[in-house]
């Protein structure tokens, strides 16, 4: 199987009991643009709000091969539907590297959607499409301090390993993330 097709094999949809996993495309953001202004997404995170509408559908759409630039990597990205309704709740993605390792794990829930338990079912829902598909470790980075998101991954099977200093960059300020892992299906 070509890096390729295996882009193509790993980034189906996928169902969970609440929420529709869809492979994210340009045209996803219509529906996801106005929610990714709020600036209290990115309090924990490098990404910065989109700039329009526009600019973020053309980087979506050049993402829609799923694969990296330098071609060594492969980019899942979906958008978090809520099955009862429709609503779109976020967004989730992983980037799996050649020797089948989830080298990371990130998802982004709108705030009018947290604390209702949907990043914890989107992260359980992502790992076990992984390993159902062979990739049985998978990786995720968190700020330090970020204790809502080392919730998710806690509950979602993933274990606490090391403190990486200054891994990543906010607002122009060096911060330590945590490293945890996942081995196996949850």
């Amino acid at each position: 199987m070509t890096l390729l097709e295996r882009a193509s094999s790993l980034n189906a949809p996928i169902v969970s009991e609440r929420l529709l996993l869809e492979p994210l495309v340009g045209a996803h953001a219509d529906a996801l643009f106005d929610q990714l202004l709020d600036p209290r997404i990115y309090t924990w995170i490098s990404l910065q709000p989109p700039g329009d509408k526009e600019q973020l559908r053309r980087s979506w759409h050049a993402r829609e091969s799923r694969l990296s630039p330098s071609g060594d990597e492969v980019w899942l990205n979906w958008a978090l539907r809520r099955k009862q309704d429709g609503l779109y709740l976020g967004r989730c993605d992983a980037t799996v590297d050649l020797a089948g390792v989830a080298t990371n794990l990130g998802s982004v829930i709108f705030p009018a959607c947290w604390n209702q338990g949907y990043a914890s079912e989107a992260v359980r829902t992502v790992v076990g499409h992984l390993a159902a598909n062979g990739i049985h470790e998978v990786r995720a980075y968190v700020t330090r301090g970020n204790t809502a998101s080392e919730k998710v991954l806690l509950r979602s099977g993933f274990v606490r390993m090391r403190i990486v200093p200054n891994n990543d960059t906010i607002r122009g300020v060096l911060h330590d993330d945590v490293e945890y892992v996942c081995n196996g299906s949850r």
